[in-house]
């Protein structure tokens, strides 16, 4: 799911070396941390959230398939 994220998030960024991308274990889910340079957020996070909507549904279908829960959070 890390590798899905830093994937998908490279390829929308104009500074791919600064995407910064974490997993964390939580008691009944994992937490994907996305953190990218602050001239990027804009593209990460789309018009009215959409690219980010999308990204999240993406790595929800990828979990499902494991039968995982997964959320990402972009700080």
């Amino acid at each position: 799911m890390k590798d899905l994220v830093e994937v998908l998030a490279k390829a929308l960024v104009d500074h791919p070396e600064f995407v910064i991308v974490e997993m964390k274990e939580r008691e009944k889910s994992s937490v994907i941390e996305l953190r990218v340079a602050p001239d990027d957020m804009g593209k990460v996070i789309g018009k009215q959230g959409r690219i980010a909507r999308a990204i999240r549904t993406v790595v929800k279908a990828a979990a499902t398939k494991e039968r995982k829960r997964v959320t990402v959070e972009i700080v």
